[in-house]
C-alpha cells in the first residue's frame, strides 16, 4: 500500500526547459537585434560554451554530486552558507561573462561589453518565465490528503527555493521539501531516499518515487527498492536502468497510483 509520494521538482512539476529556452531567446534577441546575429545560434554557442566553462572549475565534482546544471549557473544567486556554494558564487560572475563572450565570439562579434550585458540579461528574463505544467496542480489536488507528499529535488537550496519562491502556489501540497544541497548528497545517492523515508516515517515499500530523470530520479529510487514512475517526455529509449512503470505525461500516474492501491 502506498502511503508517500516523492516528486521529482524540475521537468517533473516545474517546466524548467521551458523557462530556460525561453530566457535564451529573449536574451539571444538582443544580440540579433542589435548585429543581426542568428539568435538559435548563438544560443547553441552559450550553451556549449557554458558546459566546456562549468565543467572546467573546481567546484564540478561538487555541483554533479549535489544536481546543479550549467544553465542554472548562468541565472542562480547561490546564497547557500556552505563553503562549495561560497566558492560556486564567487566564479559565477565571470563564468556567465565568459560563456556569453565566447558565444559570441563563435558567431564572429567581439563586443566584450555587450557580453557582459548579456549576461545581466539573461538572469532577469530566467525570472519571468515560471513555467509550470498543464497538468501538475489537477494531479496534486488529487493526490493531497490522500498520500503524503515530499518534494525531492537537486540543487542549490537558494536556487531551487527561488524557483519554489516563483511559483508559490506549489510549496503548500507538499509535507516535507528535501533539497539535495541542504542534505549534502544528490539524486541518485541512497542515502538522500533514507532521508525523506525517514522524514515521512514510512518503510521503503509504501513509497512511490515521480520523476524525468533515468539517471537521478529512477536509478536513486531503484538502488533503494522505491517503485519508481518515470515521465519519459520525449519517447526517450530505455536504458540499462529500468523503472517500474513509465508514462508520458505527468496525469498518466494517477491511473497507476490507483491500480497499485
Amino acid at each position: 500500500m502506498t502511503k508517500a509520494i516523492m516528486f521529482d521538482l524540475d521537468n517533473t512539476l516545474l517546466w524548467d526547459e521551458k523557462s530556460v529556452k525561453k530566457a535564451f531567446q529573449s536574451t539571444c534577441l538582443r544580440a540579433s537585434q542589435k548585429y543581426g546575429v542568428d539568435a538559435e545560434k548563438l544560443e547553441s554557442s552559450v550553451r556549449e560554451n557554458a558546459r566546456l566553462l562549468y565543467a572546467s572549475y573546481d567546484t564540478y565534482p561538487f555541483t554533479q554530486m549535489i544536481g546543479i546544471n550549467p544553465f542554472e549557473g548562468l541565472w542562480g544567486n547561490f546564497n547557500d552558507n556552505e563553503e562549495n556554494f561560497r566558492k560556486l558564487k564567487k566564479i559565477v560572475p565571470t563564468y556567465r561573462k565568459t560563456a556569453w563572450n565566447k558565444g559570441l565570439q563563435d558567431l564572429g562579434i567581439d563586443d566584450i561589453e555587450f557580453g557582459y550585458k548579456l549576461a545581466e540579461i539573461f538572469p532577469v528574463e530566467r525570472k519571468k518565465y515560471p513555467f509550470v505544467y498543464e497538468d501538475t496542480y489537477k494531479v496534486l489536488n488529487h493526490l493531497k490528503g490522500k498520500y503524503q507528499l515530499l518534494l525531492l529535488t537537486n540543487g542549490s537550496p537558494d536556487l531551487q527555493r527561488t524557483k519554489l519562491n516563483m511559483s508559490p502556489e506549489l510549496e503548500p501540497y507538499f509535507d516535507h521539501v528535501v533539497i539535495s544541497g541542504g542534505f549534502g548528497k544528490g539524486k541518485p545517492d541512497p542515502s538522500i531516499f533514507g532521508h525523506a523515508l525517514g522524514l515521512l516515517s514510512i518503510e521503503k515499500d509504501e513509497a512511490l518515487m515521480v520523476g524525468d530523470n533515468l539517471m537521478t530520479d529512477i536509478l536513486g529510487a531503484s538502488r533503494v527498492d522505491i517503485t519508481s514512475i518515470w515521465i519519459n517526455h520525449y519517447q526517450q529509449k530505455k536504458s540499462d536502468i529500468s523503472p517500474t512503470y513509465e508514462v508520458s505525461r505527468l496525469e498518466e500516474i494517477l491511473q497507476i497510483i490507483h491500480a497499485i492501491n
